[in-house]
């Protein structure tokens, strides 16, 4: 899990379901799948508006012998794993934005305000500035650690209306108590976990408002986000404001601290696991191998080297206990299946994980 999790995981451990679409007569005018991406495409060129308003976040991955999520604090990237989450969005441009995570006693913000930005955590009584946020420019939002919001994430399954795709569309929904088209793509290829994604998206905006993913074997959303409540206004200025109050231990870092060397670095470590890591198939099927040494370093770090690294090195271990063994023509290892993911350990010394079926990591394994 990348470091940007902590401005995105909340309290609320356990809530259940959320965000419920409410059906009703139609509101607004047809459109067919076709024009409604690109209308969408075209939005999301133009750039998102002022806006802000609360996301909710709710994951239900069916994660075998996971660990008791109770005492994992809202930084930890384990949260992410189960229950919802929530987080409060004010986006007044491309330099100025906030995000914030209540949890039951406390409360995380990241707060950009032209050239100032800062990382406040209530809890351990902490504010960290932030240098050099006026310096990354238009890099600023992904060199910062920002937080999973609907349009990120329909931005990402909006890629995949392709070919291999069955998309359709309504006009009936109503998301945060506003009237949303809602695209439902369904993937052709049987092997994938994935039964459909729903994306609904502003009626007057075509801002996504929330993403639900299905995986085959459940009724209910494996994984979604969505807002509760939104506003298309400019945020009032004091959103932004931010003084440590008194008695808060400050402390400075660079942006290069937070997001594990910035742009150039993440190019830099994408380029030297090029050689590392292929896929193969493409869409809904893609399936990703690489050495399963680099997955069990990150797995499990140092004591004391980052946040959080406890819990995941706990979860690594109670995935790795449920793993089953499986053999083929190409030897032998272990596999992991969730509602939505598949992974496979060979006993060559390679992952292969995908949103697809057993079946079909094994048949990947066997195309050395």
């Amino acid at each position: 899990m990348p470091i940007a999790t902590i401005a995105v995981v909340a309290g609320a451990i356990g809530a259940g379901p959320v965000i419920a679409a409410v059906q009703g007569e139609p509101v607004l005018p047809g459109r067919t799948a076709g024009q409604l991406l690109a209308d969408a495409a075209q939005a999301a060129r133009s750039g998102l508006k002022p806006m802000s308003g609360t996301v909710m976040q709710t994951a239900s991955l069916g994660l075998p012998g996971l660990p008791d999520m109770a005492g994992v604090g809202g930084s930890s990237p384990a949260a992410l794993l189960a229950g919802s989450h929530e987080l409060k969005v004010w986006y007044g441009g491309a330099d100025r934005f906030r995000f914030a995570l209540p949890g039951r006693m406390s409360e995380t913000d990241l707060i950009v305000n032209g050239d100032q930005a800062w990382l406040w955590e209530s809890e351990a009584n902490k504010a960290t500035r932030i240098k050099g946020a006026a310096q990354a420019g238009q890099d600023r939002q992904q060199a910062l650690p920002t937080a999973t919001t609907p349009q990120q994430l329909a931005g990402e399954l909006l890629k995949r209306a392709e070919a291999g795709t069955v998309v359709s569309v309504s006009n009936t929904e109503r998301v945060a108590d506003r009237p949303a088209y809602q695209l439902v793509l369904a993937p052709k290829d049987a092997s994938s976990l994935v039964k459909e994604v729903k994306v609904a998206l502003d009626g007057q905006t075509l801002v996504p408002l929330r993403v639900q993913v299905y995986a085959k074997s459940a009724a209910e959303p494996a994984f979604e986000v969505g807002f509760t409540s939104v506003t298309f206004t400019p945020p009032s200025p004091d959103n932004f404001a931010f003084t440590p109050p008194a008695g808060t231990k400050v402390e400075e870092k660079s942006l290069s601290d937070l997001s594990g060397g910035g742009p150039e670095a993440r190019q830099e470590r994408a380029e030297e696991l090029k050689g590392e890591v292929t896929t193969v198939g493409q869409g809904w099927t893609t399936v990703v191998v690489l050495p399963a040494k680099d997955l069990m370093s990150q797995a499990r770090p140092e004591k004391g080297e980052r946040p959080g690294g406890q819990d995941q090195s706990a979860i690594a271990d109670a995935l790795l206990k449920s793993a089953k063994p499986v053999s083929g023509t190409w030897g032998s290892g272990r596999v992991i299946q969730t509602k939505l993911v598949s992974a496979l350990l060979t006993d060559d010394g390679r992952l292969l994980a995908g949103a697809v079926t057993p079946d079909k990591l094994t048949e990947v394994a066997g195309q050395k």
